[in-house]
């Protein structure tokens, strides 16, 4: 099938490279001259494993190609993806401008029959305006449908290749049969494609990462209870998590979430809900709880050392909003470290791959290191933000004997706090009793 994807940044790259992988003749098209530069000679912009080899093999293969031309990709298309971004507006809604600056595009290109999809995660309505910009341009019939994407950074390939389900969105039968033999190939292990009317498209993808939004934050907020009760939040969390109606998944408490996805569309449900006249509390609170959870390894840092911090250096290790992504969007790393700075701190900060990325927020006002060990020499206290393997069972004596005071506050709950009162450690968790403070 022909497929073209309009935006190729994370969402557009990964569906564009792997419909490609499945067999099908995929353009990606976007306007970032240096960016479809880079692609073309298999330079791939973004961290996400098993990418940078499926675009290059789809690449030498001739499956998959990249462009600044939209009207030459709309044109030599039968399928279009929409994968451009939509960041929150001052307040809090999606800004659909680029949306729909590419629905224009598209209405302008169009010689025959096309099939519209919307890959960004977009509010209820977006795809009847989508409609509307293009039959502004043109007569020649469309289908405009919703495909949300649910793709979990650092595991985006898998999360396409062998899907949980498939969420379509479309507004006529033969929109569904297409599509139903484009994601064919995906489902052959039995897992569903779920056909919807587009509304409901549009919605189930808010309401799914609202969901897992919600329970990071209930599960933040119990943690605090559990610290004031000296309750150790991981009784609490496998003795709920063993109900199968709840499960296990996404409640895991820390720093609090980010990245592209979860701030972003629980700030966009929430003022989509007062335009409907719908109460947003529940997930204005779950925002609430999530801003303040970000803050919290600087708050018990500052409890401990004072405000001043201007004779301090502080290590971070994690910079990454998670494990296996370089996406510093939103991540709770940048207010810690926004907070350190600013009370006069000097920080020493290391991530496996992040910090590139993260020298276009924090620029040169941190020190970078090679080696996670190398952010301790002289350090007066370790601050873990992100999960990563390396950081899970590290060398304890060296890291000790290379800190100036052996102080850690693990905002991802790595370390069992009695075997870090073993080694000597002052050990400040989340939703357990701190040891040695």
């Amino acid at each position: 099938m022909n497929v073209g994807i309009v935006g190729s940044g994370y969402v557009g790259l990964v569906v564009g490279a792997c419909l490609a992988e499945s067999g099908n003749d995929v353009i990606c098209a976007d306007i970032d001259e240096s960016k479809i530069a880079r692609l073309n000679e298999g330079d791939v912009p973004i961290y996400e494993p098993g990418l940078n080899a499926l675009i290059e093999r789809n690449l030498e293969q001739g499956r998959l190609s990249f462009t600044t031309d939209v009207a030459a990709a709309v044109k030599a298309s039968h399928v279009i993806f929409i994968a451009v971004g939509t960041p929150p507006d001052e307040d809090g809604s999606a800004d659909l401008q680029h949306v729909l600056a590419v629905a224009r595009t598209i209405g302008q290109a169009m010689e025959d029959e096309k099939i519209v999809i919307t890959k960004s995660t977009v509010p209820v309505g977006t795809a009847r305006r989508v409609r509307e910009a293009i039959e502004q341009e043109t007569d020649v019939p469309v289908h405009v449908c919703s495909n949300p994407e649910f793709l979990r950074e650092g595991a985006a390939i898998d999360d396409f290749m062998k899907p949980d389900r498939v969420v379509i969105g479309v507004d006529s039968e033969h929109a569904g049969e297409v599509l139903r033999e484009l994601y064919a190939p995906l489902v052959r292990t039995g897992h569903s494609i779920m056909i919807m009317d587009v509304p409901a498209a549009e919605i189930t993808k808010y309401a799914a990462n609202a969901m897992l939004a919600t329970r990071i934050s209930f599960m933040n907020s119990i943690a605090r209870l559990c610290e004031a009760t000296g309750v150790d939040v991981n009784a609490v969390r496998k003795g709920i998590g063993s109900d199968s109606r709840i499960g296990s998944s996404f409640l895991f408490p820390g720093v609090g979430y980010g990245g592209s996805c979860f701030p972003k569309d629980v700030k966009a449900l929430v003022k989509t809900m007062g335009e409907f006249g719908v109460d947003p509390s529940i997930l204005q609170s779950v925002e609430d709880v999530n801003e303040s959870q970000k803050s919290t390894l600087l708050e018990r840092l500052l409890a401990i050392m004072g405000d001043d911090l201007s004779e301090r250096t502080i290590a971070v290790w994690g910079l990454a909003f998670k494990p296996n992504t370089d996406d510093m969007r939103e991540a709770p790393s940048l207010v810690t470290i926004e907070g350190l700075l600013a009370r006069g701190a000097r920080v020493v900060a290391h991530d496996p791959v992040a910090m590139t990325e993260a020298r276009h927020h924090l620029g040169d006002r941190i020190e970078y290191v090679e080696s996670n060990y190398d952010a301790l020499g002289g350090a007066d206290a370790l601050l873990i933000h992100t999960e990563w393997h390396p950081y899970r069972s590290p060398d304890f004596r060296r890291m000790a004997e290379a800190m100036s005071r052996p102080l850690i506050l693990d905002g991802r709950n790595l370390y069992d706090p009695a075997d870090m009162a073993g080694h000597g450690f002052q050990y400040v968790s989340i939703g357990r009793a701190p040891v040695g403070v």
